[in-house]
């Protein structure tokens, strides 16, 4: 049976399952959405990632989850909320969001929608004193969707990372800022 998290009114969010695999790697691991997120992964590195995922909500209570539109059920993007995973972060104990949608879904309003339901869930459901959010100066998309989400530009968590050639930036947005926004 299906863990449904989350619904919008154009989304569900669910929990990862073994049969979304294959449909990840086809729609989401492709070098157009992997572009500023260190290139197209082999197959053991996804699948370790929803492995990830699934360990979180195990133990948390929340996690990475797959997006599915509600009008077709295709699945259209992976969004979630979890501690920050990037094993190079100066906090590593704070709440992160995070998002990729497939490319034939972009401009569509997608990630916001998404994004602005985990960001609330992570609030209201888990408590979060604040939550962040990472990507690379190139990024534009992701750090305009960022601000679109209320949240600020947190230049003292920025770090390197000697695989990636751009500096991790990071955003963030505490629990007052989010119910000043409410």
């Amino acid at each position: 049976m299906t863990a449904i998290i989350l619904q919008t009114e154009r989304l569900t969010l669910r929990m990862i399952e073994e049969r979304d695999l294959d449909p990840h790697m086809t729609l989401l691991n492709t070098p157009a959405v992997m572009q500023h997120l260190g290139g197209v992964q082999p197959r053991e590195v996804i699948a370790a990632k929803h492995a990830a995922a699934r360990a979180s909500f195990a133990a948390e209570g929340y996690g990475f989850m797959i997006m599915e539109e509600r009008a077709t059920g295709e699945v259209v993007g992976h969004c979630g909320l979890r501690r920050v995973a990037h094993p190079l972060a100066p906090n590593p104990t704070d709440h992160e969001i995070g998002w990729l949608v497939r490319e034939d879904r972009w401009r569509m309003g997608f990630a916001f929608e998404a994004m602005r339901a985990v960001r609330d869930w992570g609030f209201a459901e888990h408590g979060a004193p604040h939550i962040v959010a990472l990507t690379c100066q190139p990024n534009i998309g992701s750090w305009r969707l960022m601000e679109k989400l209320g949240m600020e530009r947190r230049a003292d968590l920025d770090f390197t990372d000697p695989a990636d050639p751009e500096p991790i930036i990071q955003y963030a947005i505490t629990c007052a800022q989010w119910e000043a926004l409410q």
